[in-house]
């Protein structure tokens, strides 16, 4: 980061973060190097964790997103769910309500797209009706930045502004 804002001092750093299995120094570390932006996707809802995101776990994302807010409350955080797995809207939606309620303000939401035969198989294709749906959801729930539909991918909206 300190090489990066040498280097670059009017550019805009995003962080895509993993959860750091819960190590709250690692995310320290981040968190105090400053980042305009700090993302970490939650890919999707708790009840597919099991089979989507082997190894994680959704209230250990949440803990950072709050962890990262109580270390430096200007931060932007951002998370990134996909939908075609078989979720429901509510289900969806109420993902959106945990995030906020742990200090996400920065939302996208796409498509999922397997990218091999060797990954999950997709469930259903998700109608854009549905993505602003959804848009309109996280605009109720009150994030301020918020980018729903199929080819929505989560480096989108990288800047805070």
């Amino acid at each position: 980061m300190r090489a990066l804002r040498k280097e670059a001092p009017g550019a805009t750093v995003e962080l895509l973060v993993p959860d750091f299995a819960g190590n709250v120094d690692a995310l320290r570390c981040v968190v105090d190097a400053a980042p305009d932006i700090l993302a970490h996707n939650v890919e999707t809802v708790p009840r597919l964790y099991p089979r989507v995101r082997k190894g994680a776990e959704y209230d250990r994302s949440l803990d950072l997103f709050r962890r990262a807010a109580a270390m430096r409350p200007s931060l932007v955080l951002k998370s990134g769910i996909m939908v075609g797995f078989g979720e429901t809207e509510g289900e969806v939606i109420a993902v959106l309500r945990k995030l906020f309620a742990a200090g996400c303000r920065s939302i996208t939401m796409g498509q999922y797209l397997p990218p091999s035969r060797d990954h999950l198989p997709l469930y259903e294709y998700v109608s854009p009706e549905r993505f602003d749906l959804l848009a309109g959801a996280a605009r109720a729930i009150g994030f301020d930045r918020v980018l729903s539909g199929p080819l929505v991918r989560s480096s989108y909206y990288p800047s805070p502004g």
